[in-house]
């Protein structure tokens, strides 16, 4: 909370163009759904460059939202990569859980019960703790990608019982958003956001705010 209510506006514009951009790839044809799993993980990136502007004492910037296609291409390919291991998840668990494919369309818009989505983004959820520090490894430290990916795994294995806590408080901020129509994801992905901020420097012991 002491990040979003520097600049809470510019937060909430940053976590809407995340959900338009997610919202607007998928209705293309045939290639929607891969489209979002390319695009929106970038577009996100802006709420994480949101935080650290909002550690170094000044306001996010709606800008922010493009920044990360302008990282190096394996920092691209980081983002996007940890991004889809959520995604595999989540497609594993809607075809398990309720014979839905999210890749069509036509099947992916099925009404389903609310305990199959609690389950399909449960098991999102977890599924991205391990690789959650990848993001920031790649685009604030310039790591390469698997060092990326170890570095977060390691911290994962050496903090899995605080991160499964983190988990469930994630389920009821994503639970704050379906419940509310989607209009409470312009509070709950800043505060994700922001606290995975905080963990990363909490974990790696990161005193100084990123550039």
């Amino acid at each position: 909370m002491r990040l979003f209510k520097r600049g809470p506006a510019t937060w909430i514009a940053l976590a809407i163009a995340t959900v338009l951009t997610e919202l607007g790839l998928k209705i293309v044809p045939g290639v929607g759904t891969l489209l979002s799993q390319l695009v929106t993980p970038l577009v996100a990136c802006g709420l994480i460059y949101g935080a650290a502007a909002a550690d170094r004492g000044s306001a996010p910037a709606f800008g922010d939202a493009i920044r990360a296609f302008r990282a190096p291409p394996h920092a691209i390919a980081a983002v996007v990569a940890s991004a889809l291991v959520a995604f595999a998840a989540e497609a594993f668990a809607a075809w398990w859980i309720a014979d839905v494919n999210l890749f069509d369309a036509s099947t992916a818009s099925t009404d389903l019960s609310a305990a199959a989505v609690t389950g399909i983004l449960a098991l999102g959820i977890l599924a991205s703790l391990p690789v959650m520090f990848v993001v920031f490894h790649v685009l604030f430290e310039n790591v390469r990608p698997a060092p990326a990916f170890t570095a977060s795994w390691n911290a994962f294995v050496l903090n899995t019982l605080p991160l499964l806590v983190y988990s469930a408080a994630s389920m009821v901020l994503l639970g704050f958003g379906l419940a509310t129509f989607g209009l409470g994801l312009a509070l709950a992905l800043p505060l994700w956001a922001a606290s995975s901020y905080a963990a990363w420097k909490d974990i790696f012991g990161i005193r100084d705010a990123p550039a």
